[in-house]
């Protein structure tokens, strides 16, 4: 934990909560980043669903992070972990996008590493789990980058764009992922 208002800090970006403070700046880069993350995802874009967001992350079975820029201390983009479930499976599952101004920077990647651990350590998670459709060349080498494995396929998996899409499994464990600091 850090003294700041970070949960954990990078070398260029730190992870924190999401906040109805951030509802202005979210809601701008998700609309900046609409050609981006279609077909892939849609982050909430407008006041009335950012606010539906925010209370969903409230929830136990969900965390919620900001990945920011340390230069700029703008949001470069988010992840969250969904479905979390503890006991003996101690498990759950990310979804996660950069913002148009930040992408292809390995900003995500890095606040996906820091999130790993986070979720590891403070959460107690055993394995993280990211379902990606075939198609989604980036997001398959990020988390080949963060050294997930593949599991699997699962096909009309998830509801997305008005279909049910395929998707495949990847996931990580703790000891998979490499000590803090390191890359």
């Amino acid at each position: 934990m850090t003294d700041d208002h970070y949960l954990a800090r990078g070398p260029r970006v730190g992870i924190r909560r999401f906040t109805a403070a951030d509802r202005d700046e979210f809601t701008a880069r998700a609309r900046e980043s609409a050609d981006l993350h279609h077909p892939w995802l849609y982050p909430p874009d407008s006041d009335e669903a950012y606010d539906t967001y925010l209370d969903r992350l409230q929830e136990p079975q969900r965390e919620g992070y900001l990945i920011c820029a340390h230069d700029s201390g703008r949001i470069a983009g988010f992840l969250t972990v969904n479905n979390i479930v503890h006991g003996a499976f101690r498990c759950g599952a990310i979804g996660y996008g950069a913002f148009a101004h930040a992408a292809g920077r390995g900003l995500l990647g890095e606040g996906l590493r820091l999130v790993l651990h986070h979720a590891f350590e403070e959460l107690g998670l055993h394995r993280m789990e990211a379902n990606i459709q075939p198609a989604n060349v980036l997001s398959l080498a990020l988390v080949k980058r963060a050294g997930f494995r593949l599991e699997g396929f699962s096909p009309d998996f998830l509801f997305i764009d008005g279909a049910w899409r395929d998707h495949e499994r990847w996931a990580i464990t703790s000891e998979m992922v490499p000590p803090a600091g390191t890359r």
